[in-house]
């Protein structure tokens, strides 16, 4: 059985691909198929951004959901049903530039070139998302955070970026593009037989993913492939059978109860670190390093969890949290505490026919005392060396209990025991947290490998808890808190 045929809109035009293999990248198709040149492949790995569009999804409301995506490791057939916007979407009539393409070049934004395609599509989507209003110098390092530029420097980008508003705006027919994704979501995907050997599947209900998953076992699970992308296109290996588990309804939601916070597996990066934000504010600034904008707007939650990466920066906070993983098949549901999960090197507790359903997360007591932080070669857009998220509860000064989880220092994202047991029951003050980090610098043995050495990774572990320390001290200034301002 073949592909099915990939329909979605390029700019105004719809267009539907027959026998799009399931694991070609949207990438791939715009310039090969499609013949769209402006949209660059750089890195291959979403880590630069010359490949970057805007997605718009139709959602409740009857208005858009704009997002700037890296089309190098998404999969075409994840837009089905979607729109897609390249740099020659955005022009008006006879060749008008958009305001975020007439900024750049007012400002001299660019000087090779290459990158600029995809810098002026995060600027394109910001505008959208903003309606054309004025945006903060700090908004802008915000949307670009996904995008690098090697020749020209940030700062006449971000000129750009903030005046951007000034230029008239190229009208954008949302209403039309509205009705256009309508009429293809009426078409509807042909369902997946159980015996095809071949297909990319989108089930939209949980009952529906279940059971394909049970009639699939070998499938890949698909949910933002923003690490799986990766394996298409730096390990070349090949996946001819895939099921989507982005439309699924049951797995986006995210619920808040009285005792927890309940996301979905399949809700964004963004939407959970959001969601998880809301009540616990001082995490914004460590969900902001996580990788760039356009990996949090198409990678999930559910799937950093359940790849089950030693590096995922999610885990190790999921962790301290207390997290526990809802897993479901066609038998029914079953709970793990996180730390259970991972059983070796990318290996998980997951059964053949399960998948992981939603990510239960405690709400914040009184007395919690929380820190995340990691070590990276790039402050933003990339992976950790050493991830360290530290949960206490604190009372009368005595820290009552600890819960540590720590990334890149083992084969799995792990559990701090033996220093957990050394600060609970202690009062919490200086000399604690640094005999704790003394024993917590020994309580693993990681690997040396191309971002660090094991003796660096040690001596990182414990001071991270030791900053963690320092930076909860009243008039302690976190790096979180610098920002770049644009010099008189």
């Amino acid at each position: 059985m073949s592909p099915p045929t990939l329909r979605f809109v390029l700019g105004h035009r719809p267009h539907a691909l027959p026998d799009v293999a399931a694991d070609r990248t949207l990438l791939d198709v715009l310039r090969e198929d499609l013949r769209c040149t402006a949209v660059k492949e750089g890195c291959a790995s979403g880590d630069c951004g010359a490949c970057t569009v805007a997605v718009a999804e139709a959602e409740e409301g009857g208005r858009l959901h704009w997002r700037a995506v890296n089309s190098c490791i998404r999969l075409a057939h994840s837009v089905e049903g979607m729109a897609v916007f390249t740099a020659e979407d955005i022009a008006g009539e006879g060749g008008r530039l958009h305001p975020a393409q007439r900024a750049m070049l007012e400002c001299h934004g660019s000087q090779c070139g290459f990158c600029t395609p995809g810098f002026v599509m995060s600027l394109f989507t910001l505008h959208r998302q903003r309606d054309g209003a004025a945006v903060s110098r700090g908004d802008a390092l915000h949307a670009l955070s996904g995008n690098l530029c090697r020749c020209t420097g940030y700062r006449p980008i971000l000129d750009a970026a903030q005046t951007m508003h000034h230029w008239p705006d190229v009208p954008l027919d949302e209403s039309g593009l509205l009705q256009q994704l309508k009429l293809l979501a009426q078409d509807g995907r042909a369902p997946v037989a159980d015996s095809a050997s071949n297909f990319y599947a989108t089930p939209t209900t949980l009952s529906e993913l279940l059971r394909l998953r049970a009639a699939h076992p070998q499938a890949l699970i698909a949910a933002g492939t923003t690490d799986v992308g990766l394996w298409v296109t730096k390990q070349h290996r090949r996946f001819g059978q895939i099921i989507d588990v982005t439309r699924v309804t049951e797995l986006r939601r995210i619920e808040r109860g009285a005792h927890s916070l309940s996301i979905g597996a399949a809700a964004s990066l963004t939407e959970a670190f959001d969601a998880l934000a809301e009540c616990r504010p001082q995490l914004k600034p460590f969900f902001d390093r996580f990788a760039g904008l356009p990996v949090r707007e198409s990678g999930t939650l559910g799937g950093n969890v359940a790849n089950g990466s030693p590096i995922g920066d999610s885990m190790p906070l999921l962790i301290a949290l207390g997290a526990t993983l809802v897993l479901a098949s066609t038998r029914g549901e079953r709970t793990l505490p996180i730390e259970d999960f991972y059983l070796a090197y990318r290996k998980t507790a997951l059964a053949p026919d399960e998948v992981l359903a939603r990510i239960e997360v405690p709400q914040p007591t009184p007395h919690e005392w929380l820190r995340a932080d990691k070590i990276s070669k790039r402050f933003e857009d990339d992976i950790s060396a050493v991830c360290l998220a530290v949960a206490l509860q604190v009372e009368d000064g005595v820290i009552h209990s600890a819960r540590i989880g720590a990334g890149g220092v083992a084969a799995v994202p792990a559990r701090a025991m033996q220093t957990e047991a050394a600060l609970a029951g202690q009062p919490c003050a200086e000399a604690i947290f640094d005999a704790a980090a003394t024993v917590l610098e020994a309580e693993f043995k990681p690997l040396s490998d191309m971002r660090a050495s094991s003796a660096y990774r040690r001596a990182v572990l414990g001071n991270l808890l030791r900053r963690g320390w320092q930076q909860s001290q009243p008039g302690a200034l976190a790096l979180a808190d610098l920002t770049m301002e644009p010099l008189p």
